[in-house]
């Protein structure tokens, strides 16, 4: 029996990104960044982030599908962030996922975008101890948060930050400053 493949899409931002993962391997990964867009302003402006990911939901679900060499019927299932995000990134995301899902015949799963960051590094450095707490400090998020079977258990969260994510403070002080985004 031939092992599951994954496609997995996320667009909660400012990019555009598609992953193929089969067997806990990583076939895959491409990212098509709209930083450049923003940085005139300052930060992510949702507007420019959601037509961003209009523009590059096909061209990097290709190019990713292109690097694994799998077509479209190769893929046994559609992961696709559904939140937390910005509203309109998150809804192209959602759109082009449940198309491709579709048209696949195959089905789809959503995942929150915190559980992502933390899937994602057990591709990198294999399963996390059970139960283990995870520090995420990106753009957006800054969280504390309980993990035990990332398949079987909620994440519990215990604490995240009132205002700005860490990242964003970087990003208002670089501003202030009078240097360039992302701070």
């Amino acid at each position: 029996m031939r092992t599951p493949v994954v496609l997995g899409i996320e667009s909660s931002c400012d990019e555009t990104g598609a992953g193929i993962v089969s067997g806990g391997r990583l076939l895959a990964h491409v990212v098509a960044s709209s930083m450049d867009e923003h940085a005139r302003f300052g930060g992510v402006v949702p507007e420019i982030a959601a037509r961003a990911h209009l523009q590059s939901f096909t061209p990097v679900v290709q190019e990713a599908l292109a690097q694994a060499g799998l077509g479209l019927r190769d893929i046994d299932a559609v992961a696709v962030t559904t939140g937390p995000g910005l509203s309109g990134a998150l809804q192209v995301g959602l759109a082009g996922a449940k198309s491709l899902a579709y048209a696949a015949g195959v089905p789809l799963y959503g995942v929150h975008h915190l559980a992502g960051h933390v899937a994602a590094d057990t591709l990198e450095h294999g399963p996390l101890p059970d139960p283990c707490m995870v520090l995420i400090v990106s753009g957006g998020h800054t969280s504390l948060l309980l993990v035990r079977d990332l398949v079987r258990d909620p994440i519990l969260h215990l604490g995240d930050t009132v205002d700005d994510a860490a990242g964003e403070c970087f990003d208002k002080v670089a501003r202030v400053f009078g240097l360039p985004y992302p701070g």
